[in-house]
């Protein structure tokens, strides 16, 4: 009973203290507390459990922009300052990334093939411009290595293997479920990095024998393989860092999981014009019909 009144007290004399120094009556703030919420307060509180809604949904991912549209796509008329202030009250944030390390922009041409690329990499149709290249990803077991394929018009991974060797094996695989993936039916540029997985002759030949045409970057320069560096980067600040994989079969089934269930189908692309790769495709499909 006594702790109830000195806490009473405290309570009061903080009270009495805040107003002086703001130069408000005690009486004038106990009525604006006793007030009910303006009907912007009320609608923003809806808005924000929305907004939290689609940031967990997103893993912590998004910002206020793709968060604005997910608004937007809900039917919500919202704009994207608004969005801000309420995701900035709630200390919620997209996941930022990590700084480059600095290095040469230069590096030597490829012997076995051209940079027929150039980093030209906005393309108008789908199956113009695939981009591939590998990465590593730490488990208690030890390794697991990663390839994809990346196709420039949409962002879309369009072929990806996963195993424990770094070989030649593991590319084709990941080239293999994009050709039966897309099925092309024109040439397509295929981009690497002068990796040994790529300047070998089972490659190229491969290449050669399903009307492929090869290009690579120059030695040592990770830019004029920027998009699938991107996509790395993206999976590992958005994934990766984040777990602890036990076995190589944990992280092959999250990796599968980020890029078949959110990446290609649900992360929005400032490159495709704020939607998911898949929906970018779809729409673009749905143009050339409607012509």
């Amino acid at each position: 009973m006594r702790y109830a009144f000195i806490k009473q007290h405290e309570q009061e004399y903080s009270v009495r203290r805040m107003c002086k120094v703001m130069q408000v009556h005690p009486s004038g703030y106990y009525a604006w507390k006793a007030a009910p919420q303006s009907l912007r307060a009320k609608e923003d509180q809806r808005l924000l459990s929305l907004l939290k809604q689609a940031w967990l949904e997103s893993g912590g991912v998004y910002g206020y922009r793709k968060l604005t549209l997910d608004m937007r796509d809900l039917g919500e008329r919202c704009g994207k300052h608004r969005v801000a202030r309420l995701l900035k009250g709630e200390g919620l944030r997209s996941q930022t990334g990590y700084g480059r390390r600095p290095g040469m922009r230069g590096g030597k041409p490829a012997v076995v093939a051209p940079n027929h690329l150039q980093r030209q990499f906005t393309v108008a149709e789908p199956n113009q411009s695939w981009v591939t290249d590998i990465t590593y990803i730490r488990t208690h077991e030890g390794w697991l290595y990663l390839a994809v394929v990346v196709d420039l018009f949409s962002r879309q991974v369009v072929g990806w293997s996963m195993g424990s060797r770094i070989d030649t094996g593991l590319v084709l695989d990941a080239l293999l479920m994009a050709l039966w993936r897309r099925q092309p039916q024109a040439p397509v540029l295929v981009h690497s990095d002068q990796g040994c997985q790529f300047t070998g002759h089972e490659w190229q030949t491969f290449l050669r024998e399903h009307n492929l045409v090869s290009s690579m970057s120059r030695r040592g320069n990770c830019h004029d393989n920027a998009v699938a560096e991107s996509f790395f980067q993206l999976l590992k600040r958005e994934r990766i860092r984040r777990r602890i994989y036990t076995t190589r079969d944990d992280a092959r089934s999250d990796v599968f999981n980020y890029i078949e269930m959110f990446y290609n189908s649900q992360r929005r692309h400032s490159s495709a014009a704020g939607l998911s790769p898949v929906e970018f495709e779809q729409r673009h499909s749905q143009r050339l019909k409607s012509v």
